[in-house]
């Protein structure tokens, strides 16, 4: 550039200071993300709210929307905080409101709308033109005493009003209806909480500030939410209230129903908090499409005015418990919430664990009480002074109204009365502005009564200031009466899973009586259920399960038992007692497929009741004993099946064509019988058989005669009253003490337990029995009849037996069944047994084979 050219150029500007860029970015950004951080995206931890939804809720207290109060249309709400208070869009005042209105969004809404403020499959609200709102009662606690000097006002943005910087706030609302932001930087998701639990907890910490995390959450279990669900483990609960973080998995509610046509369904009643139930189920309809869930025939949302209501329709052969594993799996019937309790402390942000939050909570409303009392008692001796006043003023009535009436103006006469009465300009002023009818007797006296009762009041709030332990006091008193009106039960469930099982202590270990049926319908019932009932007699049985079907096994067992449930391919899974769903004495109970993931051409066995598999000396010194139907039995020590897996272990190896037939707990000393179709049973001492491991096949326990013949039970003699009751596919039976089998070795052949004719039958049962047991015979008709044990007497080994249930032509006894009774059992069919004594010939033959 020439020199010339300078001339034509304008003059710097000496105001203009040249800065470096990256230096004016950083710095605008920090400020930047400081007043997003602050104003916008994260709440504060005394009042739970950031700082729109503080605006909206004082924007409509200045509106006077109170809960008793005429609706007033949203529009007029969103000017009044838009003009007042929150300079931005509407758009974001209006959808504030809306979400403080839904009840699928807040555990306790603040906002009481009226007409469409959409839902939970994510319709979005009608316009502000069309709803209504005013506030919730629970909303005017969050905004009680405000105009008692109780927080710090602020000016709003155009300094032209003044508006607070925090409410307040009675409720906890931090941990009642938690919050989530995203500010730069940072982020923000406190999940929402029980009331009840939330104050219980907040009062617990009051009265002991040094409680623990652990001693709180005996009072604040877990999160709560709107929408209900379960929480899935506890890890991620406990990790949340510990350190401020932390993952909790949220399961919907799920049952399964059976149709009048036999079609099995799984129906959701309640989803995991912010799921969108249409988009799910679409979500859910193209995974079934695309042949990523199986098992679902049709998928329909029947959901009303009374509540939710999802149906899956299962196929034929689909097993419900395995396709909802896959739809958690799958899709967002379970989802996670994070949880990051960033909140902000004194205008900074804070990452909180619960007990910092209770604390912080309480710190501010006990500031509250400080400054409400102290207004109240300034307040109180402005009336009081004037109080004072007045009897000066009527003790003195003749003097004061001769010097008012010679005064010139009100001015002199008030300079008087100050002068000659040494009141005060505010007492003076009171007096001229007093109105004549107070001079009446009666006004009189109750203007002492009220001077009498304000100097105690002074003396009452005087005393509250100075004692912090009396407004402690208020403080839990007020969070009482909150309780007291809103408080509600939860609706979120806690499942501790299988992973958890830290967890089980906080599950009492209650006595239960667990009942399964023929048909495999399990159940636990309180013990106190069966107890609190006499066994009176004979009638209907108390489970309402299928008119085939009966109480096979029943049995009491601890909380905190173990239930070990095998298989007829040699598998065994393994469920806590209480992960049992909990009946009554009637309810039928549920499916134990379903409670486990079984093979569908599998079938249960049995179900043995194990006290625990963490004491080594318990596991090491009982055993499991099981018999196939080829005659192979096997022992394994109890150890071997100590390590409990979800999907179940091979608890034998079953050789082609055999199938488990029989298993035992033992504690290494009992007395085993197997008896065989043919009518023979060995007796062996249970030493005979050495522990082997787990998977291995076994070894020979009898030996069978014929391609025909096979094992048709096993017992383990463990009570010292036993016999030996045995069953023919014709219906005979009896019952032989078990001192007439002589104990021979493993493997043989057997001493004859039952004279098997062609008016008997093959050999269908073997049982061992004491006299308050019950028998229970189903034929290959479906009939069913009950007998009591104690109606058949001891007979020979080698006798007939007796008939114990007449049959029509062509039918056999399909299976027998023993019934142990406990105090209280449910009450057996009325079948009394005519036959017992009709056909009791014993035919005696003494030859042992």
């Amino acid at each position: 550039m020439a020199d010339g050219d300078n001339e034509n150029l304008p003059l710097r500007d000496h105001n203009i200071i040249p800065i470096n860029i990256e230096d004016e970015m950083r710095g605008a950004y920090i400020d930047y993300s400081m007043s997003v951080i602050i104003s916008r995206a994260l709440p504060d931890v005394r009042d739970g709210l950031k700082p729109v939804h503080r605006r909206v809720l004082y924007g409509m207290l200045d509106l006077g929307v109170l809960h008793n109060k005429a609706y007033k249309k949203s529009a007029r709400i969103v000017g009044e905080v838009l003009g007042k208070y929150h300079p931005h869009g509407d758009s974001s005042v209006y959808d504030t409101m809306v979400r403080m209105a839904q009840e699928w969004s807040l555990r306790y809404p603040l906002v009481d709308g009226q007409g469409n403020f959409g839902s939970v499959d994510g319709d979005s609200p009608a316009a502000m033109r069309y709803t209504e709102a005013r506030l919730k009662r629970i909303a005017e606690e969050m905004l009680a005493d405000i105009n008692k000097d109780t927080v710090d006002y602020q000016p709003n943005f155009d300094d032209s009003l003044k508006e607070p910087t925090v409410l307040p706030a009675k409720i906890p609302n931090l941990l009642v209806n938690g919050t989530s932001g995203i500010a730069v930087g940072m982020a923000t998701n406190m999940p929402p909480h029980n009331l009840t639990e939330v104050i219980n907890g907040t009062i617990a910490y009051i009265e002991n500030k040094d409680i623990t995390i652990e001693e709180l959450m005996q009072h604040i279990s877990a999160p709560d939410f709107p929408t209900g669900a379960t929480i899935y483990g506890y890890n991620g609960v406990k990790s949340a209230f510990e350190t401020g973080r932390g993952r909790i998995v949220m399961r919907a509610k799920a049952v399964f129903e059976t149709t009048n046509t036999g079609r099995e369904q799984i129906i959701v009643t309640e989803i995991p908090y912010q799921v969108n139930k249409a988009s799910m189920i679409e979500k859910t309809a193209a995974l079934i499409n695309d042949k990523k869930i199986e098992g679902i025939s049709d998928i329909r949302d029947e959901s009303d005015r009374d509540g939710m209501r999802i149906v899956y329709d299962l196929k034929k052969d689909s097993i419900p418990n395995i396709v909802l594993n896959n739809l958690y799996k799958y899709t967002q019937l379970q989802s996670s919430f994070g949880v990051n309790n960033v909140a902000l402390v004194k205008g900074r942000p804070h990452t909180l664990n619960l007990k910092e939050i209770i604390g912080y909570f309480v710190d501010h409303r006990h500031e509250v009480i400080v400054r409400r009392t102290q207004y109240e008692l300034n307040e109180a001796e402005k009336r009081a002074h004037i109080l004072q006043g007045y009897l000066i003023a009527l003790d003195n009535l003749d003097e004061v109204i001769s010097l008012i009436r010679q005064s010139r103006d009100p001015e002199i006469a008030k300079t008087g009365l100050m002068e000659k009465f040494g009141l005060s300009e505010i007492q003076a002023k009171a007096i001229l502005e007093m109105r004549l009818q107070r001079l009446t007797g009666l006004e009189r006296e109750k203007i002492q009564k009220e001077y009498e009762e304000i100097m105690e009041l002074i003396e009452h709030l005087k005393a509250i200031l100075a004692d912090e332990g009396m407004r402690m006091d208020i403080i839990k008193e007020e969070l009482g009466e909150i309780k007291e009106r809103y408080g509600d039960e939860r609706r979120s469930n806690i499942e501790y899973s299988a992973e958890d099982f830290s967890a089980e202590d906080m599950i009492p270990d209650e006595e239960m009586v667990i009942t399964i049926s023929h048909e495999g319908y399990i159940k636990r019932t309180p013990s106190v259920e069966f107890k609190t009932q006499g066994r009176g007699g004979r009638g209907s049985k108390g489970a309402g399960s299928k008119t085939d079907d009966f109480t096979e096994h029943l049995f009491i067992a601890s909380n905190h038992n173990y239930l070990l449930i095998f298989t007829e391919f040699g598998k065994v899974f393994w469920k806590k007692v209480w992960e049992i769903p909990e009946g009554t004495k009637a309810a039928k109970g549920r499916a134990i497929q379903n409670l486990i993931n079984i093979e569908s051409e599998d079938s249960i066995r049995a179900v043995i009741n194990v006290k625990t598999l963490g004491d080594e000396d318990y596991v090491n010194n009982n055993f499991i004993i099981m018999c196939t139907q080829n005659g192979v039995i096997k022992k394994t020590s109890l150890k071997a099946y100590s390590r409990p897996r979800q999907n179940g272990i091979n608890a034998i190896t079953i050789r082609e064509g055999d199938k488990l037939l029989d298993i035992s707990l033992t504690n290494g000393d009992n007395h085993i019988i197997i008896a065989k179709k043919s009518g023979k049973a060995v007796h062996f001492h249970e030493s005979d058989v050495r522990p082997m491991g787990r998977t291995a096949a076994g070894v020979k326990g009898v030996t069978l005669e014929g391609a025909d013949d096979c094992v048709v039970g096993m017992v383990c003699v463990n009570r010292e009253e036993a016999n030996l009751l045995v069953v023919s596919e014709n219906g005979y039976g009896k019952r032989s003490s078990i001192e007439d089998y002589r104990i021979t070795k493993r493997g043989g052949k057997g001493v004859k337990t039952l004279n098997i004719t062609d008016k008997t039958g093959k050999l269908v049962a073997i049982k061992e029995v004491v006299d308050s047991d019950d028998l229970m015979i189903i034929n290959k008709s479906g009939i069913t009849i009950r007998m009591a044990i104690s109606g058949l007497r001891v007979m020979g080994r080698a006798t007939q037996g007796v008939r114990l249930i007449k049959l029509g032509e062509g039918d056999s006894i399909s299976s027998v069944e023993k019934i142990e009774n406990i105090e209280g059992d449910e009450e057996a069919e009325s079948e009394e047994n005519p036959e017992n004594a009709s056909d009791s010939n014993e035919t005696s033959d003494n030859n042992e084979n």
